[in-house]
């Protein structure tokens, strides 16, 4: 297996005295190759930093508007959407919402945010614009999360531009890996050339079952590559993560005891740590 794969050390964050971040740290939930849980994993983890206390933005970024639904927003309904604020000046305050379902604010996302990509190509600063837009809401929240696309596109860039750093959930499959490298290697360019803030904070084992051998041999091997740039909690391969979305909610609010459901609130004690740490 190549695992040669290069991922440099994640950006110094400060934490507050008193259990709250100073300002809000944000990070993108990324991985170019779809199907791997990216979606579950941004809202779960919305939802379980949220049970945890901290202040909690979830934008989604992907015209699929799946973390949009899955977080009981009905995305055909919203009045202004992520789109009307890359596109149409309307600002975060005003495009945010929160359902009675779960406990953080949505920037929600419909399929009009496909046309996006075509009407900011003549704007300046393009990938930037995402970046510029949460500048008036980082003290509202301790974590920003960002839901992007499996694609590396314009809305993509916006996300990578605006974040401290990127969470890279991944199966722990051999064909994973290409798409880990390919991404990876996204990150360094932009990190160059567009948001020198820009790092990866962790690799985030999904969909793990560990009655599969080659799974485990995966595992093992990442975990040797990669040492503490990957997280300590594995999601396993769960029923009750899957059935969530089509009941509108995130795994950890439909049946917070289920084993996914533990799993992703370990997570956000882990990414709440980490963060406090570094």
């Amino acid at each position: 297996m190549n695992t040669a794969v290069d991922i440099s050390r994640a950006p110094e964050i400060q934490s507050g005295k008193k259990g709250h971040i100073t300002m809000a740290k944000i990070f993108c939930v990324a991985n170019q190759k779809g199907g791997v849980g990216k979606t579950t994993t941004a809202v779960n983890l919305a939802a379980s930093l949220a049970a945890l206390d901290q202040r909690v933005l979830l934008i989604d970024l992907d015209p699929q508007g799946n973390a949009t639904m899955g977080s009981g927003v009905d995305k055909a309904a919203v009045e202004n959407t992520v789109y009307d604020v890359l596109v149409n000046g309307v600002t975060v305050l005003e495009a945010r919402t929160r359902t009675n379902a779960v406990a953080y604010d949505v920037l929600p996302a419909n399929r009009e945010l496909a046309g996006a990509e075509v009407e900011l190509v003549g704007v300046e600063n393009r990938e930037r614009v995402l970046r510029k837009a949460l500048t008036e809401v980082e003290a509202d929240y301790d974590f920003i999360l960002i839901d992007c696309p499996p694609a590396l596109s314009l809305l993509t860039l916006n996300g990578l531009c605006a974040a401290h750093g990127v969470v890279i959930p991944m199966q722990c499959e051999y064909f994973a890996l290409e798409g880990l490298s390919d991404l990876v290697n996204t990150i360094k360019q932009v990190h160059a050339n567009l948001n020198r803030d820009l790092k990866v904070i962790g690799l985030l084992r999904v969909m793990f079952d560990p009655r599969i051998t080659l799974q485990q041999q995966v595992s093992d091997q990442l975990k040797q590559h990669f040492g503490d740039k990957l997280f300590d909690v594995v999601i396993p391969r769960n029923v009750r993560l899957a059935e969530a979305p089509s009941y509108g909610l995130p795994g950890v609010v439909f049946d917070r005891a289920s084993r996914g459901a533990q799993a992703y609130i370990q997570f956000g004690t882990e990414m709440i740590e980490r963060v406090r740490a570094l």
